[in-house]
């Protein structure tokens, strides 16, 4: 101990601990102040205990499970599009001799534009009516006008395609990245052993960057139960709640009803998922680790 202090430890502790309380104030204070609210009625001006009255008031208002249900949903169709659509990009581009920073930079431009913006230009691409871009496109090939954001079956995928073009574009970067990792005496190897391009791919790069592939999808995982831009900007959780998300009706809790109780409360319940859902996947993953 007196060596430590000797050595200068105390005053390190002195200059670090500020630092740390600063970061831990704004990191865990939000959460334990989002916790404590969930348990009370208030206008931020007086506040009252009500126990779990808030959690009983959301697990029964009848909103609930159709927002649960849009945002498995969304989940669903973003992973199943959105995982391995940038992947494939990469593993595209990581082929191509030339012009391959350009296309990175095409990749990479939908996420330099605001999402505010880019969700408001595909809500001028989705356009009821023939006058909507996608639906003239449509048009030219003697289909008819579809109901975008207007059906309760199409307003789903319609958000998904849009998120996905929204986002996919930093995935790609960080597997460009990570594929220029991989050693070229394996593919070196592989050609000699006569494997062709798939046959690389499949047995070389992906179990060469899994580790990569498998954090990318807990993000898009965890990313994708948060939604909130698309449903709140292209339908407002329209029609008849067919897009509605769990985020949403946290913000309608809060900003529209003023129930901030009660936002905390979902809030909380979503956050626990989460983090269940979080340590599941990080067990599973490290579990067929260990087995190959």
């Amino acid at each position: 101990m007196q060596r430590w202090v000797r050595s200068g430890g105390l005053w390190s502790l002195a200059f670090g601990a500020p630092l740390v309380l600063v970061f831990a104030y704004f990191s865990w204070g939000p959460i334990v102040r989002g916790l404590v609210l969930s348990f009370q009625k208030t206008n931020f001006l007086t506040s009252s205990w009500v126990g779990l009255h808030n959690f009983e008031y959301v697990l029964t208002d009848p909103v609930l499970p159709r927002a649960i249900l849009n945002t498995v949903l969304f989940t669903a169709i973003g992973l199943l599009v959105g995982a391995p659509l940038p992947l494939a990009l990469a593993v595209v581009m990581s082929e191509l001799r030339r012009w391959k920073g350009l296309y990175s930079a095409l990749a990479y431009l939908p996420v330099v534009i605001p999402p505010v913006v880019a969700i408001l230009l595909w809500k001028v691409l989705y356009m009821p009516g023939p006058s909507g871009l996608l639906n003239s496109l449509l048009g030219t090939v003697g289909l008819g006008p579809l109901a975008w954001l207007d059906s309760e079956q199409l307003v789903i995928p319609s958000m998904v395609l849009a998120a996905t073009w929204a986002g996919a574009g930093t995935s790609v970067i960080i597997y460009l990245a990570a594929l220029g990792g991989v050693r070229p005496d394996l593919y070196e190897a592989a050609e000699l052993d006569g494997a062709g391009v798939w046959s690389r791919v499949w047995h070389v790069t992906l179990p060469q960057i899994r580790g990569v592939i498998l954090v990318l999808i807990l993000l898009q995982l965890i990313g994708t139960m948060q939604v909130f831009n698309e449903p709140k900007l292209l339908t407002g959780g329209g029609p008849n709640n067919a897009s509605i998300s769990i985020l949403m009706l946290i913000y309608q809790y809060g900003f529209v009803n003023s129930n901030y109780g009660a936002a905390a409360a979902l809030s909380v319940m979503l956050a626990a998922v989460l983090a269940i859902v979080s340590i599941v996947f990080q067990f599973s993953t490290r579990r067929l680790n260990e087995n190959d």
